[in-house]
């Protein structure tokens, strides 16, 4: 099995890290790039729309989120107002063996598992919602994603604290998700990390990527040449007004 790369990126606006998650789903079904972990931020803040969420929700969003800039994920799901928070991509090819059996529906209790195991130790009560809540993402419901449950949902004190979404493609998975560190917006009605404990999330990302590869991983990388020019090409469309207002 060809070893987990991980990387971490410098905080970068709506179109650019969709345009690198993107780049990679490509590249890695093509077998151009390892399968890789991304942990990265936005700037400025910014709302994410869910792949079949209609344009006209996000332009009825009241102030201050509704005054935010907007992108349009590949993934489906709710909004997602990202601020302080810490995002992460996982893309694996189709046929890597942490798809067999669960498949890709494993790939949230592995990172959802690797996620609540660094933040219990580290004080934060985060625990699977579970029971007889949806297996993943709906396309309806509230605005916002973390107003949703989903199974393999994070809480903390009964509220949500960390969500991820899936695209799958003929080659590859792409799995992203936040954990909200702060909350500065009054329509955040989540957990966010810093209600239980005051924590470095960056001195805690080696033990989270080790615990998703399920051993040892190297230092963190960053994006080849070759991938951030695949990006650049794909941020345009991420910044088009024509996708973002595409539903």
């Amino acid at each position: 099995m060809t070893p987990l790369r991980w990387m971490i990126d410098a905080p970068a606006d709506g179109p650019a890290n969709m345009a690198r998650d993107e780049a990679l789903l490509l590249l890695v079904g093509l077998g151009a790039s390892p399968p890789t972990l991304r942990f990265y931020r936005w700037s400025p803040p910014t709302i994410s729309l869910g792949y079949f969420q209609d344009y006209r929700a996000y332009e009825e969003l009241p102030a201050p989120a509704g005054e935010l800039p907007v992108v349009r994920r590949q993934t489906g799901g709710g909004a997602i107002l990202h601020d302080l928070e810490l995002t992460y991509s996982l893309t694996l090819p189709l046929g890597h063996p942490w798809l067999e059996g669960a498949g890709s529906i494993g790939l949230y209790e592995r990172v959802h598992a690797a996620l609540a195991a660094v933040l219990v130790e580290r004080g934060v009560p985060a625990q699977r919602v579970g029971g007889d809540a949806p297996m993943g993402c709906s396309h309806g419901g509230p605005f916002f994603c973390f107003e949703r449950h989903s199974r393999f949902d994070l809480l903390a004190g009964g509220r949500k604290l960390v969500g991820s979404a899936q695209r799958r493609t003929p080659s590859a998975v792409l799995q992203h998700g936040s954990l909200i560190l702060k909350r500065r917006f009054e329509q955040q009605v989540c957990a966010a990390v810093s209600d239980f404990a005051d924590i470095d999330v960056a001195s805690c990302l080696t033990a989270i990527a080790r615990l998703i590869a399920g051993g040892p991983v190297g230092g963190p990388e960053t994006m080849r040449p070759d991938e951030l020019q695949r990006a650049e090409e794909l941020r345009a469309k991420y910044a088009d007004p024509a996708w973002t207002r595409r539903r």
